[in-house]
This record gives C-alpha cells, sequence and structure tokens, in this order.
C-alpha cells in the first residue's frame, strides 16, 4: 500500500497524530455520537456544508475556521448512523453511489475480479462457504443493480433505501468486514505490527473481536486492507482541534492508496480518490467535493438525454462529461 500524506503548512502535523490528541476533546467516540444523534439513519440526506458549520456555533472556534477551509473544496455531507459501522456503511454508499452516477460498467467488473480473489482468501484461510457466502451475493446483486439497463436496475432514490434497510445495510457491512479480515489475515506479517502497537493482541485475535462482529469501530488498519482487498483509493479527511499558527488553518488528509495491482490503472500516482470521508474522532460521514456536484448535473442530463435516444446530442454530452472528469479531477489533486 502506498500512503500519501497531506501535513500542515507550518507545524508538519499528520492526520494521524491530530487523531491522538483529538480524541480526549471530542469525547467517546461512535457511543457518544449514537447517543447524541439517534434519530439519524445508517445512511442521512445529503446535507450542505453549513449543516455541519451549525453543530459547532457554539463550540470550537478552530473547528469553525476549519469547517470553512473544508468549504473551498467540499459541497455537503451526508451522515451515517454512529453505531460502530459508520466506516464501513460511509464506503458501501459512496462507493456504490459513484458506480450508479457514473455508470461505471468497467470498474464494476474490475471490482469483480478482487471479490473473486476475496472469497479465494477467506477458502484459503479455513472459511467455511456458508460464513460468508450470502454477505457476497447480496453485494454483487447491489452491483449489477445500479448499473441501469438492467430488469433490476434501481434509482438514488431506492439506493438510499436500501441503504437504510438494516436486512440489505449490515450484510453489505458484513461483507466488507469479511474482506478485511481475510486481506488482514493474509498478509499478517505486515499489519501485526500496527495491531500489536493498537491492542497488544495477535492479528487473529484482533480480526475475531475488532474486525468481523458488527459494531467495531474502524480505524487506519482496516481502511488500508479494505482498500487494498478492493483496489479502492479512499481519501479521508480529519476534522480535529490541532492548533493553527500564524501560517492560517489547514486541514489534514490521509489518502489510502493500494498497491498498483490493484488498480485500474498502473500508475498509482495518477490516482484521485473518488471516495471522500471526514473523520471526526470515532465517526465517519460522507463528504462531497465541489466538482462532484457539477459532473452529477452532467451526468443527470445524460440520463435523460439516454431515454429520449437522442442521439447526437448524448454522444456530444459524453464527450463534455469525460473531459470534465478528467480535467476537474486534476484540479482537485492537492
Amino acid at each position: 500500500m502506498q500512503n500519501q500524506e497531506e501535513q500542515s503548512t507550518a507545524d508538519g502535523e499528520i492526520a494521524g497524530t491530530c487523531e491522538i490528541e483529538d480524541c480526549a476533546n471530542f469525547g467517546g467516540g461512535d457511543d457518544d455520537i449514537m447517543q447524541q444523534q439517534s434519530s439519524v439513519p445508517f445512511v442521512g440526506d445529503k446535507e450542505p456544508l453549513s449543516a455541519l458549520a451549525a453543530e459547532y456555533q457554539s463550540g470550537s472556534p478552530i473547528l469553525l475556521e476549519k469547517i470553512k477551509v473544508l468549504g473551498d473544496k467540499y459541497v455537503a455531507i451526508r451522515r451515517t448512523r454512529g453505531d460502530g459501522n459508520c466506516f464501513f456503511r460511509s464506503f458501501m454508499f459512496s462507493y456504490l453511489e459513484h458506480i450508479l452516477e457514473t455508470q461505471g460498467r468497467a470498474e464494476v467488473e474490475r471490482i469483480k475480479v478482487n471479490v473473486e480473489e476475496c472469497r479465494k482468501t477467506l477458502q484459503s484461510l479455513g472459511y467455511v462457504d456458508f460464513t460468508f457466502e450470502d454477505f457476497f451475493a447480496l453485494f454483487l446483486e447491489q452491483l449489477d443493480d445500479v448499473l441501469q439497463g438492467n430488469e433490476t436496475s434501481i434509482s438514488h432514490e431506492e439506493l438510499l433505501n436500501r441503504s437504510r434497510d438494516q436486512s440489505v445495510s449490515d450484510y453489505v457491512v458484513m461483507f466488507f468486514r469479511f474482506v478485511t479480515s481475510g486481506e488482514i489475515r493474509k498478509r499478517s506479517q505486515f499489519f501485526e505490527p500496527f495491531i500489536f502497537g493498537l491492542t497488544n493482541t495477535t492479528v487473529e485475535q484482533f480480526c475475531k473481536s475488532s474486525v468481523e462482529p458488527m459494531g467495531e469501530e474502524s480505524d487506519h488498519v482496516h481502511i488500508t486492507a479494505l482498500s487494498d482487498a478492493l483496489g479502492v483509493p479512499i481519501r479521508v479527511v480529519y476534522l480535529d482541534r490541532s492548533s493553527c499558527d500564524a501560517a492560517g488553518v489547514s486541514v489534514n488528509h490521509h489518502d489510502f492508496i493500494p498497491a498498483p495491482g490493484n488498480l485500474p490503472s498502473a500508475n498509482s500516482e495518477s490516482i484521485n480518490p473518488f471516495i471522500t470521508l471526514l473523520y471526526r474522532p470515532g465517526h465517519y460521514d460522507i463528504l462531497y467535493p465541489k466538482w462532484m456536484g457539477h459532473l452529477y448535473v452532467i451526468e443527470s442530463s445524460l440520463c435523460i438525454l439516454q431515454a429520449i435516444n437522442d442521439v447526437p446530442v448524448m454522444e456530444a454530452a459524453k464527450v463534455i462529461l469525460e473531459y470534465d472528469k478528467k480535467h476537474m479531477v486534476a484540479r482537485q489533486r492537492p
């Protein structure tokens, strides 16, 4: 795995340091958030970033300043329930939403290959098929359903409804947990030092107690393993109370970039994560970059053109969409 970190402009603090320092400042993590936001569904509605600022109007001035900085690059937030599964649920919805909006059939075919490798990994580790097969099957079903043109194709509204349906949402979360556990066990020598530093347990004990059970919170070990196993880059933006200096306010982020062999492109340096999560100690939500809002308008228009079969205009829209994706993503790179 290749790690890329954005440091503060003056003090060079990395995101991991901020996580440790600020856990005490924010409270008890997912348990506290679950009590405070019990009305939040598994996956919430998209909200403007100003809704996040409203949470801290009477709180830390540093956080308010950092939310303003976030507003330079991000336009919206989608909350997830703080039940210990927030990372996996945020990843689930963000990834499937990306496929639905881009209709990335090549990406679907690519990740299906990775999913099959994950299945083989679990089998080689001694897992019995019936312990994980239903979870794998349901995730693959969601992949097919977000692609349009199938009898079972679903809308964005239906994707949101499914993500809020416990029978679907929890099964997909369990799929990710098994994939994560399999990757950690397969590469136990790589992950062992990180796990021992966090929990003073063996890799096997860590997977049994902190990865596979529902409700167990995720940290950088989980994110690294899932990103590597599925070949999906993930950006985590950290909203913390780390102090600022004369150089101004900055917001740290960390990019989890899989090994080149697991990516759709061999040049990992050119990869810009299309999944962006906001981390506040103990909790993950989904962040939406500003450029995604622009592309969504174009993609929505393209779907309408396809529906009415306006081929000339549709082809022109595709050219514009691909151009904008290439150049707007380039402008978003730090």
